[in-house]
This record gives structure tokens, C-alpha cells and sequence, in this order.
């Protein structure tokens, strides 16, 4: 699987579903992909889905600063959504739907 090499091409090939794009034919990613991308402070975010999550990455990769994955994520998959702290160190919430998960990840965000 092929990283996309800025933010917005990361946020352009998921949203386009491009072959060969970590996470792009994950039918179950889709819902969470389109809100998340819906808010401005996550699309400044390099959006990584990984092993079932999706993450909100501070750099596109090369990855040189430790602390580029120490946002919330959330956990994919069916509803309900849980959102935690970088490296599942607490639950943040639950919600049904992906807007939800998103604005409760949003509320957990450092000040940019």
C-alpha cells in the first residue's frame, strides 16, 4: 500500500476510494472518512486508517517527530463508534453515528 505523500492527497485518495490506498475500499471506513473530512481541524490532519481505526496523524509521512500519533483515533467498524486516546489509554466515548464520533474526537483535540 502506497502513503500519500501530503495531507490533502491523503484526504483526496480516500475520499476518491483510489486502488492501493490504505483503508480506501473499506465500505465501513466510508461513513467516518466523509465526516471527519467534513470538519476543518481534521482535514489539516493526515487521516491514517490502520488496523481497523482511523487515525489523525500532525505530518504526513516521513514520520521524524515523535509525537505525530498522539491524537484521538477512532475504532471503525459497526456502530456503536468509540473514540480513544493515542494508544487506547482511555475511552473517550461511544456514539451511533460517524458525525458523532467525529465532533467527540474534535472536542478532544488539543489547541491547534
Amino acid at each position: 500500500m502506497t502513503g500519500a505523500p501530503d495531507i490533502a492527497t491523503a484526504w483526496s485518495w480516500l475520499l476518491e476510494r483510489r486502488p492501493g490506498t490504505r483503508g480506501a475500499m473499506q465500505d465501513s471506513l466510508r461513513p467516518l472518512v466523509e465526516a471527519a473530512y467534513a470538519e476543518a481541524r481534521l482535514r489539516s490532519l493526515y487521516p491514517f486508517p490502520t488496523h481497523g481505526t482511523l487515525r489523525f496523524l500532525r505530518a504526513a509521512p516521513p514520520w521524524t517527530e515523535p509525537n505525530h500519533d498522539d491524537l484521538p483515533f477512532i475504532l471503525c467498524g459497526e456502530p456503536p463508534y468509540k473514540v480513544y486516546t493515542s494508544g487506547y489509554a482511555a475511552l473517550l466515548g461511544r456514539s451511533d453515528t460517524p458525525a458523532g464520533a467525529v465532533a467527540l474526537l474534535v472536542d478532544q483535540l488539543p489547541p491547534s
